[in-house]
């Protein structure tokens, strides 16, 4: 009903003002072919290494990284896009590629004057990032996958690896209209899950976050899937820190496994227990911990 209390709005302007404390400022930016980034960016530039934090599916990106900008504003000039169909990004190009992302990731940074960078991406992140580092290894450092089943192939879904085996079914999980979903989706993202959340917040929450651009939201789930081969996926070359959670529901720590085989062995992967998909928000100070040593360490190459 309009006029009534939203708790999301609250929230919503809570970690705003989180950001703002942090030393950063939101920022809208033309990319001139028809598409619009929303970034939050340094309010005044240093010369810190960049950081570029990239979120999954569901809300904004404040939401998402709430937990990880302060104590990484102390080392890094942080950059905190909100992905094209997220929040105040958006586009009228048709593509829904998370190349496509990349491309406009890259070229929101470039326009910041951002040549270098570090990347950290979650879950749906994780491969813009992957594509990222692929696409651009001269200006990707250090990359770091949380939860990002970019390994995955579309026979996964009928073999069994997923606890959803069918997509539409996971769609409607992962982008829901209902109550009832929502809290699907976050038990299925939590190890402990929030038990008594009442479903006025929840539906409340749909209404502010998920259903706008719904359909194009799925289009770029249907496109991690569809016709994917794990042996298709480049090998990139950065140094490579992959982070999961034991308890993964959505994206299954197999995954993190493969793709750890994927890339020769090269990458450590690091498994929080008692931990699921939402890794970085349920262990927030041991995964920041465990960032922190990666990405501040001399680099191997």
């Amino acid at each position: 009903m309009a006029g009534c209390f939203s708790f999301t709005d609250f929230r919503d302007q809570c970690y705003r003002i989180s950001f703002l404390s942090a030393g950063l400022k939101s920022k809208l930016m033309e990319l001139g072919d028809g598409t619009t980034m929303h970034c939050w960016v340094p309010k005044k530039v240093t010369d810190k290494p960049a950081l570029l934090l990239i979120h999954g599916l569901g809300a904004n990106a404040m939401w998402q990284w709430s937990a990880q900008i302060r104590p990484f504003s102390v080392y890094f000039n942080i950059y905190v896009p909100d992905l094209v169909f997220f929040g105040k990004s958006s586009t009228t190009r048709p593509e829904r590629t998370e190349m496509f992302q990349a491309q406009c990731v890259m070229k929101m940074l470039q326009n910041l004057g951002v040549t270098k960078f570090h990347v950290v991406g979650v879950s749906y992140g994780g491969f813009v990032a992957y594509s990222l580092a692929h696409m651009y290894p001269d200006a990707v450092q250090k990359l770091v996958l949380v939860a990002s089943g970019v390994c995955l192939e579309e026979k996964d879904l009928q073999e069994g690896l997923f606890k959803i085996s069918d997509l539409k079914t996971a769609v409607n999980i992962l982008l829901p209209q209902t109550a009832t979903n929502l809290k699907t989706l976050m038990k299925m993202s939590f190890f402990k899950a929030p038990k008594m959340v009442p479903s006025c917040l929840l539906k409340d929450f749909i209404v502010k976050m998920v259903i706008d651009r719904r359909e194009e939201r799925i289009e770029l789930v249907n496109h991690l899937i569809a016709g994917k081969k794990a042996s298709d996926l480049p090998v990139i070359p950065q140094e490579t820190l992959l982070i999961w959670g034991e308890h993964d529901q959505i994206f299954p720590l197999e995954l993190g496994n493969r793709l750890k085989r994927h890339l020769e062995d090269k990458p450590e992967l690091v498994v929080f227990s008692n931990a699921g998909h939402a890794v970085h928000l349920e262990k927030a100070n041991k995964f920041n911990q465990q960032l922190k040593k990666f990405l501040l360490a001399s680099s191997q190459n």
